[in-house]
């Protein structure tokens, strides 16, 4: 079998650490493209190249590699101009360094792209976008540079909500459940798509590999779509501590939300803000997870009790709870 290689932005990340590694062993030569000065860890194995994110520097970095998966992002700012910077511009380096060098290009979008979904009305690839925050309106953006600019063969991949070991999104839910606290922030009935780290990163090994991926924009998520009730439930469940839910009022919501909308204004970031609000309290974030099926014949694997379990365990070993 041909030797295979890949460039990934993002690899010091969460997600990007797991698509490292789901490379590597799928036999794939993984190199990651870090900022210079890079001092955060890679996954044994792993090549670092240093490259800022210009399009020369990044052509330099990645030649000679077949794909170039673009899964830097910058999920959270006060900023929508910041979030752009990284998130728009940073794509657009991307596209002119694949089109110089020739590489397949898989960009990591998201699921907040597209917008809100319910069970019954799931988001779809092909529906008019309506983001509801600057992550995914920049998001948006940048997959419009891709198909409007990459002259390479490309794939757009919207993973939903991940979750896993060494994330760190849903890590304060799972130290509130270490003291028996369940708080509902968001109506308990309202449903969210979720996918565990492993199987997103293997979607997008999939993808990298797979001709009938090319052109394609496809949510990446669990099939069976969760509610905040049982994801806290699942939570009691894992930490052996009696489920007690208490809803926490909208108004004290929005108190805080503002709170950290001025939080932001002082260099802190907050767990709650405005933009994150809107996403709790839409209607859902439940997506179609179909295509991925169809083109790909990627199914998530891993149902929630399992993936939570697992994130669990490795926060433990790193005393994160």
């Amino acid at each position: 079998m041909k030797s295979r290689s890949v460039s990934l932005t993002g690899a010091t990340g969460f997600l990007g650490w797991h698509i490292a590694t789901t490379f590597q062993r799928a036999g794939w030569t993984v190199r990651a493209i870090v900022r210079p000065g890079n001092t955060k860890p890679l996954p044994d194995g792993v090549e670092s190249r240093e490259s800022t994110l210009h399009a020369a520097a990044l052509a330099a970095a990645i030649a000679g590699t077949d794909v170039l998966v673009h899964a830097a992002a910058l999920m959270r700012s006060g900023s929508e101009d910041v979030l752009r910077a990284v998130n728009v511009d940073g794509t657009r380096a991307v596209i002119d360094a694949a089109n110089d060098t020739g590489s397949r290009l898989v960009l990591i979008s998201s699921q907040a792209a597209n917008g809100p979904g319910t069970p019954l009305v799931p988001s779809r690839e092909n529906d008019t976008p309506h983001p509801l925050t600057p992550y995914g309106r920049s998001k948006l953006a940048a997959e419009t540079h891709v198909r409007a600019d990459a002259r390479v063969p490309w794939t757009i991949l919207r993973p939903s909500a991940i979750y896993g070991p060494r994330d760190r999104g849903f890590l304060q839910l799972f130290r509130l459940a270490a003291r028996g606290r369940f708080l509902l922030v968001a109506p308990p009935d309202t449903a969210f798509t979720l996918i565990h780290a492993d199987d997103a990163a293997r979607a997008v090994v999939m993808a990298a590999d797979d001709p009938r991926a090319i052109g394609e924009t496809l949510f990446i998520g669990h099939p069976e779509p969760q509610s905040p009730d049982a994801i806290l439930r699942e939570l009691a469940r894992a930490f052996g501590r009696p489920y007690r839910p208490r809803r926490v009022p909208p108004f004290a919501l929005r108190a805080i939300a503002a709170a950290g909308d001025v939080a932001w204004r002082l260099g802190i970031e907050p767990m709650l803000d405005r933009s994150r609000l809107a996403e709790l309290h839409a209607e859902g974030f439940v997506c179609a997870v179909d295509r991925a099926s169809d083109r790909l014949g990627f199914t998530a694997e891993t149902p929630l009790p399992a993936g939570l379990e697992s994130t669990l365990r490795w926060y433990r070993r790193q005393g994160w709870v």
